[in-house]
């Protein structure tokens, strides 16, 4: 199921602005928010509602992720049935079929019960052995072979919902290897003013470890700015909010989360 699938839909882009205030009024909630569940029930349109699920992927698991949040049977269930409706597709983008996976991983560590996409739905998938978050899929490394760091940045950038405490593997492995690379891209993207970008690249360099922490990269600062001067739309700033909570040392599953 592509991302791109759901442009041209005014309902779905709205859906999916929706949901993004929904996880974000979450991971500010002091208390426990309305749940994933309460939130598809009350939209005007469901499948749209359901298909914002998918969209945001792994980003629906945040607030239990990174605040605690519970993730009750009845949210498993909307993530289910998202996954069911949207299944991936074998025309899906391979960062998609990543996103796709790493749902449905999350999904079954938290209790859930859904499918794991599988070959036939997104192709080759050798060497995969059950639900990893962001091992399963396509080989998606051939930018960071080639020397293309632009490149490598862009597809960062799109994998933004695997920045999450919990969802270790290649990803983000490559991710702690290549902080250097994200914050060139962090920078360009704050220099052309590209804000959605730069949030979503903010997330992976507030996760990368303390250790490898690039010079002159104050990615507080960066933060900050997006806080007050970048962040306009409803998914920049659930992903700025993402990135604040990573500064503040959650790059742990909470107790409550998956």
């Amino acid at each position: 199921m592509s991302h791109a699938g759901f442009a041209p839909s005014a309902d779905y882009a709205a859906a999916v602005d929706s949901l993004a205030g929904h996880v974000l009024a979450a991971l500010r909630s002091a208390q426990d928010p309305p749940g994933l569940a309460a939130h598809v029930a009350q939209a005007a349109d469901t499948r749209a509602a359901l298909a914002a699920v998918r969209v945001l992927g792994p980003d629906v698991f945040a607030p239990a992720l990174l605040a605690g949040a519970p993730f009750g049977p009845a949210d498993r269930e909307v993530v289910a049935e998202a996954l069911r409706v949207f299944p991936l597709s074998a025309g899906d983008p391979p960062e998609a079929v990543r996103l796709g996976r790493a749902t449905a991983a999350l999904l079954a560590r938290c209790g859930g019960d859904a499918p794991v996409p599988g070959p036939s739905a997104a192709g080759p998938d050798p060497g995969a052995a059950g639900p990893d978050p962001n091992a399963a899929g396509p080989d998606l490394s051939a930018a960071a072979t080639t020397g293309d760091w632009q490149t490598w940045v862009r597809w960062m950038a799109r994998l933004s919902p695997l920045a999450l405490p919990g969802l270790n593997g290649p990803v983000r492995e490559q991710a702690a290897r290549r902080t250097l690379d994200l914050s060139r891209g962090l920078a360009r993207s704050m220099l052309r003013r590209d804000h959605p970008t730069a949030a979503r690249l903010a997330r992976w360099v507030a996760l990368a470890p303390r250790s490898v922490a690039v010079p002159g990269m104050d990615i507080a600062a960066v933060v900050t700015h997006l806080e007050l001067c970048g962040a306009t739309g409803a998914r920049t700033v659930m992903n700025t909010a993402v990135a604040r909570l990573l500064l503040a040392g959650d790059r742990e599953p909470k107790e409550h989360g998956p």
